[in-house]
């Protein structure tokens, strides 16, 4: 397997891994998942969240991947390394830059300030129901998430904070 074709694989995993992301977390985490994710979405004062549970859940399922792929499948270990690089970037921009668990910076424009804004709009929503943003790496722009929310308030499919919108 030539280098190029391992950094092929790793590249097109994490690009891959933002739709995996985006759809376990509207229909895993805001689903049959919610008993996990509330407490992401609920004030608390608790260093840990039964929410962190989903990144074992997604960590273990690497560590297979890893395993696997070491005794019957080389592309599938470097599809392993793509699942961790994006679990190292979705940590550091969701639980690093959004949430400040591990360093406090408020970005003040850019795309930084951009996923930041996204993912507060994905919070205005009280409840599993509804929302906007269910991505980590991709935002839209937060104009557009507004008057998604709007929309979501207006036709009653969720329950959105009023300092949101």
């Amino acid at each position: 397997m030539s280098v190029f074709e391992k950094i092929a694989i790793v590249v097109a995993v994490v690009a891959v891994m933002e739709f995996v992301a985006w759809a376990s977390h509207k229909y895993i985490m805001h689903g049959w998942g919610w008993d996990w994710h509330r407490d992401h979405h609920e004030p608390h004062d608790n260093v840990l969240e039964k929410n962190d549970l989903f990144g074992i859940v997604g960590a273990a399922a690497a560590i297979i991947m890893f395993t696997v792929g070491y005794y019957y499948s080389l592309p599938l270990w470097w599809a392993a390394v793509g699942v961790t690089v994006y679990g190292i970037i979705y940590t550091f921009i969701h639980d690093g830059l959004v949430h400040q668990r591990f360093f406090r910076w408020v970005p003040k424009r850019g795309y930084a300030k951009r996923l930041v804004q996204a993912h507060k709009l994905h919070h205005a929503t009280v409840g599993k129901e509804g929302g906007v943003s269910f991505g980590f790496v991709l935002a839209r722009d937060p104009v557009k998430l507004k008057a998604d929310l709007k929309r979501q308030r207006e036709a009653g499919t969720a329950i959105v904070r009023d300092a949101a919108i």
